[in-house]
């Protein structure tokens, strides 16, 4: 069971350290100028070809959850991603976008009758600082606008992992995953449009293979294993995993663009990795809900908590966003 958990924390990872390579694809590939038109083009293409090769739609209430957890985990969710990382330097957007896991342990409390332990708060504090030392620079500016949609984009992030948590799909997890990436790309295409106007009326093959990148691997792939790790995990344990975003960014930065490495960088890279490991333990963070809250799950999924999607007893509850690059 011990061997099992830690493979799922494994695979688990690899969505957030993929998404670490958005950053390095976006500067290196994609046009300048139109970040919406890369959420979108991340997430609804994705998305329409998952629901075609399931073959899967939503049924009764799944309609309006679909629709709600694709807003909260991709649509609504990127566009302050954006908006965050126009109005402010990527380290201070990185820093507020760290607070994920301690909010995420917060309403997991709240929705999940899961307990915050001490440890967690640590682990989540010393992520946070993990993160500052990484990637950021003292002579970083705030913008109120953009704070504002950095800590918006953390906290629709962190409530998206809960609810995924607390609605557990009966379809399959690529079927799920589609009909987040079709309703969350669904929400950005007319802003986009709007914002941005019609997409450039010539790509080069690099911009092409850029988006096809963040598309197949950086979504599709990225948001299945993210999903999945949901399913499994508590949703704590998953959005400790997404600082390791910044981190991968950081360290591509510095292999393949030659960016200056500094030993704060350093030791805040050892930061979070440790307050990762942390986040992980099993101790005092989860409990077994009480009769009020097993009454509510069971209520609102129609199975008992603990099950999973195809009624065989899960591991632990769990999850995250994620970081600020994904």
């Amino acid at each position: 069971m011990l061997r099992n958990r830690f493979g799922i924390i494994l695979v688990t990872a690899l969505a957030p350290m993929i998404w670490g390579t958005t950053y390095l694809v976006t500067t290196e590939l994609l046009p300048p100028g139109r970040p919406l038109l890369a959420a979108a083009v991340r997430a609804l293409p994705a998305g329409l070809v998952l629901v075609l090769v399931t073959r899967r739609l939503p049924r009764g209430d799944w309609w309006w959850r679909a629709l709600v957890l694709g807003a909260l985990n991709i649509g609504v969710f990127f566009a302050l991603l954006f908006v965050a990382a126009y109005r402010l330097p990527g380290g201070v957007a990185a820093t507020i976008g760290a607070i994920q896991p301690l909010l995420a342990a917060g309403l997991a409390a709240g929705l999940l009758g899961e307990r915050m332990s001490a440890r967690t708060a640590i682990a989540g504090i010393a992520g946070v600082a993990g993160v500052s030392l990484l990637v950021l620079r003292a002579d970083a500016r705030l913008d109120g606008l953009g704070v504002a949609a950095a800590v918006g984009g953390a906290v629709v992030m962190a409530t998206g992992v809960v609810l995924s948590k607390r609605w557990p799909s009966p379809a399959p997890l690529l079927a799920t995953t589609g009909w987040q990436l079709t309703a969350g790309g669904l929400l950005l295409l007319p802003v986009t449009l709007v914002v941005e106007g019609a997409p450039p009326s010539t790509l080069t093959a690099g911009n092409l293979a850029g988006y096809a990148y963040l598309a197949v691997i950086g979504s599709a792939l990225a948001y299945a294993l993210w999903f999945r790790g949901i399913r499994e995990l508590s949703p704590t344990n998953v959005t400790f995993l997404g600082l390791l975003s910044p981190l991968v960014a950081t360290v591509l930065g510095w292999l393949a663009l030659d960016q200056r490495l500094t030993v704060l960088q350093a030791v805040g890279g050892l930061v979070i990795l440790g307050a990762l490991v942390a986040g992980q333990l099993r101790g005092g963070g989860a409990r077994r809900p009480t009769a009020v809250t097993r009454a509510r799950i069971t209520a609102v999924s129609g199975r008992e908590p603990g099950a999973s999607a195809g009624g065989a007893p899960a591991a632990p509850v769990e999850r995250e966003p994620a970081s600020s690059v994904n």
